[in-house]
């Protein structure tokens, strides 16, 4: 038996309804590995499990911080193992259930990135010289300090090109270097990993989906209200997709229609690289959710934990699903 289960996909899959059914059949708590499902008071935007949802299943790491507080990928590592471990003591399973890959990487293998103060200074200088300059500007400077990084960081994804700017100016090491160390670490873990997919467009067609049944449910008015009640919404918060459109909206900076449009665009966009981290992932048994049954993709999950299919043939048999 392995120390626990991974139940990973791409945003609007469909992970909650078959994560729930999988615990209830082997016996598990659920652990959220969603970057913003930690922050109360941001449920709809989140696709947080109900709250009857989660009394048919104990679910762990959901709802713990103010929308105020910073967190880091270190800190939910630490928090990670202390849940697991509790689990454990009650005899239950495990399931890290979320589509946050740099969450779940740092669970099972490791995160090695030190802990360094937010510089707002230098964030709010490199922000501004891409407002004058454009992003190319600053990806530049990333080249300059961690070529290996900016190789793979595209200009427009700003944020991580000013935090790997950041990570050198604060320890003199590039980001580059901490990720070689991690890759070095052995597994910290031993995981079942799962994974669902869907087609492309399907996938797509549910996310727009369901951004509208978001709108629909008050999520403008689940913004309104972090506004009103929070003067320092942290970082993490305010870029948190669904809020950071409407908070421009709110701020009179773009149109409500023009933020709905944005807020599936770049939802459409996480999913993309969602799926690319997937590919990548190595012992991932994928599950297209469109093409088999669900129940039989449940049997299957559960026949694979109990030892009464081999893990490592299923992968085999899988790893060359298309998605």
């Amino acid at each position: 038996m392995r120390d626990l289960i991974v139940l990973t996909g791409p945003t609007a899959v469909g992970k909650t309804e078959l994560s729930l059914k999988l615990a209830q059949k082997i016996e598990a708590e659920i652990i959220s590995t969603d970057s913003m499902q930690i922050y109360q008071h941001m449920d709809i935007g989140t696709a947080k499990a109900t709250k009857a949802e989660r009394d048919q299943v104990e679910h762990y790491l959901i709802d713990f911080l103010t929308p105020e507080a910073e967190y880091s990928v270190s800190r939910f590592q630490d928090d990670c193992d202390q849940t697991i471990a509790e689990i454990k003591t009650r005899d239950k399973m495990p399931m890290l259930v979320g589509g946050t890959h740099l969450y779940l990487k740092a669970v099972l293998e490791g995160f090695m990135l030190p802990e360094i103060n937010p510089d707002y200074q230098l964030r709010q200088k490199f922000e501004n010289l891409a407002e004058d300059q454009g992003t190319e500007a600053v990806h530049d400077i990333l080249a300059k300090k961690d070529e290996v990084t900016a190789k793979k960081l595209h200009p427009n994804d700003l944020r991580r090109v000013i935090r790997a700017i950041e990570i050198y100016e604060q320890t003199g090491k590039t980001k580059s270097y901490y990720k070689k160390k991690q890759q070095q670490q052995p597994p910290r873990y031993s995981a079942y990993k799962f994974a669902l997919i869907r087609s492309r467009e399907n996938l797509y067609q549910r996310i727009n989906n369901r951004v509208e049944l978001m709108m629909e449910s008050g999520l403008l008015d689940e913004v309104k209200f972090l506004l009103n009640n929070f003067d320092n919404l942290s970082d993490t918060a305010q870029q948190a997709l669904g809020y950071k459109e409407l908070i421009s909206y709110l701020k009179g900076e773009t149109s409500l229609e023009k933020a709905v449009y944005e807020i599936k665009k770049r939802s459409r966009h996480f999913a993309k690289r969602q799926l690319t981290w997937l590919r990548k992932e190595n012992n991932l048994i994928v599950f297209n959710i469109e093409k088999e049954n669900k129940t039989e993709i449940l049997n299957n999950m559960v026949e694979l934990i109990k030892g009464e299919k081999d893990y490592e043939e299923e992968y085999k048999k899988r790893k060359e699903i298309d998605f």
